[in-house]
């Protein structure tokens, strides 16, 4: 389409949904928009046939969203809709461009100060001056802490309480980076410099204290669209919110199933409570998947069917709207070399048959996981690219710890062990075996040096220092092979907004994803939507494993993600050669809270996962200790015999109305039933109940 294209042109080919969120009326609309459902076609072709239709003028309207490569497209769409003369930016460029313009007026004639380009050259010297010296990774963590309190309107003086509300993992004490943070504004002013928060928050502060640029702007702008609304973070509410100033030509388009920014200050709250906060919103959901064949879309339901919490209150069940494809197969192996070996032949056999290795993806939790895959496809000869990080070998934290290790070949005992040898050295790197330091930057150095001493788990006990450090050269100068096109190895984060024909999950185990790091309630249901972006990214073919241990020839400690199904129509096939405990005559018993298949005792016994939230009834739980004391008391027995802490939590929890109900919870039987039923329904009831007279009980033939 071009500046000639009608309005009916502009509606062509809409579905029903799609065409009722283009014609909405003005005002404020919210488009709740699913995975693969045309997103970006909704509002283009909203902007396009309001301008086509004469409601609005094209440089009337302001179209915001968070990349600029999603801006880029949004332009060109929009341009072959005939709609070109639309700004259409990212939050930061659309405020800097604004800032930059009216300067002059801001900042008493001057030019706008300049940006800063990097916030670490100004942190390390204001956290040397309070006492804290650092490298460029505490640099890195100290930047991302006051990139979040910023972009949440936090100030210097209540970042500790934010912090604190927030559940932050913080690489200092919280009074202690407030410090900094305040340093860090004081040097910043003193240099005459602004950061990249402060462009929003300048923009918003020109509105508002500047009548005359808020005239001119909100003249020139007025209607607006803001993409990925779930991704907005307070301080860019708030430029939207002085943009708007209290107009409601607004139109809004996210799905709170996507959001997983929630570590940088991003916030679905917006997107949640937008019908709330205006009372005429027009509300329209799409749920038809062009993207995914219904196989994909029906595993995607599944997983994100469980989610729990505000974002679950918009969840999408979606509508497959491709032919039918292949089953997406869940596999586990006995090791990550041996899952990764997998994918990279599964990626060799996808481009012998005709797929485009740029078709094809391998996604996982964080950066660390890399290396594996890396080296697995530089074996099998399979190009590859990595999408939103350096590869592993070109880390500065690599490239450091292998310079140690091999300074550690002049002094290291060829007869010792080699993964103790391997630790010591890296020991003058700064890494520690212990658990990682806190800090998104400080964890993820950790966790590629981690990653190093893995590998060395894979070597023969007696493997000389140098030929490891000669096989890491090795591998090093296979990764570094130019590529033009190539299999895309990403996290889950870089992958958001992108597509593939054939993905691969890999790394689905507790401990990655979930994160360990997952310690709330939020944080735990923030990895499920991680998984669920994961598998929306799939057009035809997706592949899920985990591997039960991670070095080859390690202990199978692990087990599965909690978050994947454990039945269903996928198909869930074994690895060769791994071999699982046959566990048919078994109970299976199910987390009530996320779903996944219970395997620890104390776990089956709750009938939820430990890291689960619980529901428990405190009240009730402690008159079941004291009728459980004295029953126990009565009997002679230890309080355990009668029912463990685990049984009485999951009562407690569970509140069981009835006899079916009761023994339905593991660790109560028939016999415990018969003897002690009736008096824990009683008190699940709101009942008192006497305990037995000492050597009245009938416990003591049960138990003696």
């Amino acid at each position: 389409m071009t500046q000639s294209a009608t309005v009916d042109d502009v509606l062509a080919g809409l579905d029903e949904e799609q065409r009722a969120a283009v014609t909405a009326p003005a005002g404020p609309v919210c488009i709740l928009a699913g995975a693969g459902t045309g997103k970006t076609r909704a509002i283009t072709h909203r902007i396009a046939y309001r301008v086509r239709s004469g409601q609005v003028k094209a440089q009337q309207v302001l179209a915001v969203t968070f990349t600029s490569r999603a801006a880029a497209e949004l332009r060109a769409r929009l341009g072959a809709l005939g709609a070109g003369g639309v700004a259409a930016r990212t939050f930061h460029a659309a405020a800097l461009r604004q800032l930059r313009y009216f300067a002059p007026r801001i900042f008493n004639g001057r030019a706008m100060p300049e940006l800063v380009d990097s916030k670490a050259r100004l942190l390390l010297p204001a956290a040397a001056k309070l006492g804290h010296r650092g490298d460029r990774t505490l640099a890195r963590d100290l930047a991302s802490e006051i990139e979040w309190a910023k972009s949440s309107l936090v100030e210097p003086g209540d970042y500790p309480a934010a912090a604190a509300k927030a559940e932050r993992d913080l690489p200092l004490a919280a009074e202690q980076l407030a410090a900094i943070y305040a340093e860090y504004e004081k040097v910043k002013r003193a240099a005459g410099l602004i950061d990249f928060e402060d462009v929003l928050r300048g923009a918003a502060w020109a509105i508002e204290e500047h009548p005359d640029v808020a005239e001119q702007i909100r003249s020139q702008y007025r209607h607006f669209v803001v993409d990925e609304y779930q991704d907005v973070n307070p301080v860019q509410q708030r430029l939207l919110e002085t943009w708007l100033a209290g107009r409601d030509d607004l139109t809004v388009v996210g799905d709170a199933s996507q959001t997983i920014y929630s570590f940088t200050g991003a916030t679905s709250g917006y997107l949640v409570d937008f019908p709330r906060r205006h009372k005429n919103a027009t509300v329209i959901r799409l749920v038809r998947d062009y993207r995914s064949t219904p196989q994909v879309v029906s595993l995607a339901n599944a997983v994100i069917s469980q989610a729990r919490g505000p974002e679950a209150r918009l969840r999408l069940e979606l509508v497959g709207q491709r032919r039918p494809g292949p089953e997406p197969e869940i596999r586990d192996f006995l090791d990550e070399p041996s899952e990764a070996a997998a994918v990279a032949n599964r990626c060799s056999a996808l481009i012998a048959g005709g797929v485009a290795p740029s078709e094809i993806a391998v996604l996982f939790r964080i950066n660390a996981q890399s290396e594996v895959y890396e080296g697995a496809l530089a074996e099998a000869g399979v190009p590859y690219v990595l999408q939103g990080a350096e590869r592993f070998f070109e880390r500065g934290e690599v490239r450091q710890a292998m310079v140690a290790l091999r300074a550690a070949t002049r002094t290291a005992d060829p007869e010792a062990p080699l993964v103790p040898t391997v630790a010591e050295a890296l020991d003058a790197v700064g890494w520690r075996s212990e658990n990682p330091p806190s800090g998104g930057a400080a964890r993820e150095r950790w966790e590629a040096l981690s990653a190093l001493v893995g590998l060395a788990e894979e070597f023969d006990f007696g493997t000389p220092l140098g030929d490891f450090c000669a096989e890491l050269d090795r591998r090093a100068a296979a990764q570094h092979a130019p590529t033009v096109e190539g299999v895309t190895l990403a996290s889950l984060h870089a992958a958001k907004g992108l597509e593939w024909d054939a993905v691969f999950l890999v790394g689905l185990a507790e401990g990655t994803l979930p994160t360990t790091y997952a310690r709330t309630w939020s944080a735990l249901e923030e990895e499920r939507r991680l998984l669920y972006v994961g598998i929306t990214r799939a057009r035809e073919q997706l592949w899920l494993s985990w591997a039960a241990a991670r070095a080859a020839g390690g202990r199978a400690s692990r087990r599965p993600s909690r978050f994947l199904p454990s039945t269903g129509s996928t198909a869930a096939t074994s690895s060769s050669g791994y071999k699982k405990k046959d566990r048919t005559a078994a109970k299976t018993i199910s987390c009530r809270v996320c779903g996944v298949t219970l395997m620890d005792a104390a776990e089956r016994k709750l009938g939820r996962c430990a890291t689960c939230p619980s529901s428990m009834d405190e009240q009730i739980y402690e008159q079941l200790r004291d009728w459980r004391a004295e029953t126990a008391a009565a009997a002679k027995v230890p309080a355990y015999v009668v029912f463990t802490d685990a049984t009485l939590v999951a009562i407690a929890e569970q509140l069981p109305t009835t006899e079916s109900e009761l023994v339905g919870i593991a660790g109560i039987g028939p016999r415990k039933l018969g003897l002690y039923g009736e008096a824990v329904l009683a008190l699940v009831a709101g009942k008192s109940v006497a305990a037995p007279a000492a050597g009245k009980t009938r416990d003591n033939e049960a138990v003696n």
